[in-house]
């Protein structure tokens, strides 16, 4: 379990000591979040509440821009030999832009600012070195809003040249698409309202109304550990939390990284119960099957950048000063599934 995990269960521990959220993540105003309206594949999303929207009590503290902008600028180019080496590299380089597809709304991972329109995050400072490093200018991305149901198909149908977007790397996944990494893991928790009280543990998920994300890993993990569970397919986080705000789920589950973010933007709302739970997912950056030395690229890539540093720094500057953690993970081995 990575320290991402502890600083959150410490945070449990200290609520149980009468400890608020606030004394946590030390929080201060943030811009971002996603106003979409739910549409679960449930029965139980209607016209009417369709055009409710989650208000965001923007209480998580921003990514400090200046630092994470210097950051990424920070980052290596590549010699035109290697990238000229490489089919494509070369490639992306003559178009003159990386084509990514990521989210717009994770809050410690790639959330796009209201206030200049750049997203920041652990994913974004990524892809944003990556495209430093191919094409020696970070703001050379084309950008393309992927959600869990969406990301294999942006890459079979060439409208990417990769995609990051905390992306399980699954054995299912990997039939369709490449993947590099892993650079991250995470594993699934329990999202509920702050006033719910009967929901503690995951076996407290029998016979529950349970939201989950359809094209997650999140729905396999409850069939599997919960089969007693009531699952509703949602196409988003912000559609999935909508019909827990409004009592159509009891919980929510899904990666314990978009349930912390949830908690730090909405402390006074909601609440991760329980202990994480699953299997450890790797995160993969996709990739088109077998495309052209993609995979060897950016490996290289990433061991360049969590050998000079750079994978720590973003870890402490999007995710660490953000939950009062110096407790920085060490990076999973490159090209390896099972973690």
């Amino acid at each position: 379990m990575n320290s991402l995990y502890n600083a959150m269960l410490n945070r449990r521990q200290m609520m149980a000591l009468g400890l608020g959220a606030t004394t946590v993540f030390g929080l201060a105003a943030c811009g971002g979040g996603d106003s979409s309206s739910a549409s679960g594949s449930s029965a139980s999303g209607s016209s009417e509440t369709k055009q409710v929207e989650i208000a965001d009590e923007r209480e998580a503290p921003e990514v400090d821009a200046q630092k994470f902008d210097d950051l990424v600028a920070s980052g290596p180019v590549a010699d035109d030999d290697t990238v000229s080496n490489n089919p494509w590299a070369s490639k992306i380089k003559s178009a003159g832009k990386l084509r990514i597809g990521t989210t717009d709304t994770s809050t410690f991972f790639s959330l796009l600012s209201v206030s200049d329109n750049v997203r920041r995050g652990f994913d974004a400072g990524l892809y944003q070195m990556l495209a430093r490093y191919i094409l020696g200018d970070q703001t050379k991305i084309d950008y393309s809003k992927v959600t869990s149901d969406t990301r294999e198909s942006v890459l079979t149908g060439d409208q990417v040249d990769a995609v990051f977007a905390s992306y399980s790397w699954t054995e299912d996944r990997a039939k369709q698409i490449d993947f590099a990494g892993p650079y991250y893991t995470s594993q699934q928790s329990i999202l509920v309202m702050k006033s719910t009280s009967d929901i503690a543990s995951l076996d407290d998920l029998k016979g529950k109304n349970v939201a989950v994300q359809s094209g997650s890993t999140g729905p396999a993990i409850m069939e599997k550990l919960v089969p007693e569970a009531v699952l509703q397919q949602f196409s988003t986080d912000p559609e999935a939390r909508l019909a827990l705000e409004q009592g159509r789920v009891d919980a929510y589950v899904i990666d314990n990284t978009l349930n912390m973010g949830s908690v730090a933007k909405n402390p006074s709302k909601y609440q991760i119960v329980g202990s994480v739970f699953g299997d450890v997912d790797p995160y993969g950056i996709g990739l088109s099957k077998n495309s052209d030395g993609a995979v060897d690229f950016v490996n290289d890539f990433l061991k360049i950048v969590e050998d000079n540093g750079l994978w720590a720094e973003l870890w402490q500057l999007t995710i660490g000063d953000r939950i009062n953690s110096t407790d920085v993970p060490t990076p999973p081995a490159l090209g390896v599934f099972k973690v």
